[in-house]
């Protein structure tokens, strides 16, 4: 495993880790640092390399996922389709030759700010979003059209013309000072729950992203975040890697990740039956900078755990919290609590461990990259 984080749940899962420098969120990833962990992973597995799985932050950067191909077999988008599906005016280009409702885009300026939002290209997680004050867009980011509606994604598998739809998942958003449309969490429903989007929507979705899927090639596991508003709809984007609900949508049988690794490779898997119960998971954010993280009991039910050390910046990720249930109240109810639990443990810590808390920096003790979501 290559990442900028070290959890600590990851850690007992993996092999081998190298961990890399920089910020998550940032938009940009140092080339010689991600090609030499890759490097390294290839040679302490003394084997041939299957290939590799790319997550969260590549979106801005098709040039290095192309330096990984050359090296690598990717797993998942290659750099062609990553470029169709992330530049954001060639994106929606292509959605209004293949007639797919989308958000107008600009370069800026506009005369109506108000009716606008700032994104960063090739940004993810929702904390690069702004709303647009004065219509003037910083080097990098471009403007998009408010549209009214619900936050959705639709969870499919990619053969690079077909897809297979997971789920539709309910998102929503943990709104911070600096950052009001921050992605908090997500949510599937059980096999018996009714589905609060009309099923018309659903297939008209589903049958607009297999276009683009086709237009574009993508392989593997991926997702595309729609705001709904009754029966009209907007694709958003298409995130073309595997995403913060893996961990939502992983309950079936057989391991999402073979069936990503199949898909990648052109065999579309069978896709087995849903779930009984609902899941989801969402984002523990942190009230206050932590200076370095305890040892602690973490609670079941807990990802993503920080390791012992690790330091997390002020409104920055603690963890991720999961919980299952027969219907959304209930793991909605469960996500509240284990939350609070999360919370009251960090509390306790703090008053019989000293705990350290001081000012928000950039960085974490030891070079590592501040926490931010992986989305």
């Amino acid at each position: 495993m290559l990442d900028l984080f070290g959890d600590e749940d990851m850690r007992a899962l993996a092999e081998a880790h190298h961990p890399l420098p920089g910020r998550f969120g940032a938009g940009t990833r140092d080339p010689g640092a991600v090609l030499a962990g890759l490097s390294g992973l290839a040679a302490a597995a003394g084997g041939p390399v299957l290939g590799a799985v790319l997550g969260s932050g590549f979106e801005g950067t098709p040039a290095l996922i192309a330096a990984i191909a050359d090296r690598f077999p990717l797993l998942g988008a290659g750099p062609s389709a990553v470029a169709a599906l992330k530049e954001p005016f060639g994106f929606a280009a292509l959605c209004a030759r293949l007639a797919i409702p989308h958000p107008a885009v600009q370069a800026g300026p506009v005369a109506e700010p108000g009716a606008w939002l700032v994104k960063r290209a090739g940004g993810c997680g929702g904390s690069h979003i702004r709303a647009s004050a004065t219509g003037v867009v910083p080097a990098g980011h471009y403007l998009q059209a408010r549209v009214p509606g619900r936050a959705f994604a639709l969870n499919f598998l990619a053969d690079g013309a077909r897809i297979a739809v997971l789920a539709l998942t309910e998102q929503w958003q943990a709104p911070a000072p600096t950052r009001p449309f921050r992605y908090a969490g997500a949510l599937a429903r059980g096999r018996d729950e009714p589905c609060p989007v009309a099923p018309s929507v659903v297939a008209a979705a589903s049958e607009a992203t297999e276009r683009l899927v086709h237009a574009t090639g993508l392989t593997g596991l991926a997702s595309a975040d729609l705001l709904i508003d009754g029966a009209t709809w907007w694709l958003l984007e298409i995130n073309p890697r595997p995403g913060a609900t893996l961990d939502v949508l992983d309950h079936r049988p057989t391991p999402l990740l073979i069936q990503h690794i199949e898909a990648s490779l052109g065999r579309m898997p069978t896709i087995e039956a849903k779930p009984v119960d609902a899941t989801g998971a969402e984002i523990c954010y942190a009230a206050r900078s932590c200076a370095a993280v305890p040892p602690l009991d973490w609670p079941d039910r807990v990802r993503d755990r920080p390791r012992a050390g690790s330091r997390i910046e002020r409104d920055a990720p603690v963890c991720t919290v999961t919980a299952s249930g027969p219907d959304a109240a209930a793991v909605r109810d469960g996500l509240r609590a284990g939350i609070e639990r999360v919370r009251a443990l960090l509390e306790e810590t703090e008053n019989s461990h000293e705990f350290q808390h001081d000012r928000a920096e950039p960085q974490r003790a030891g070079g590592t990259a501040g926490r931010e979501p992986r989305r």
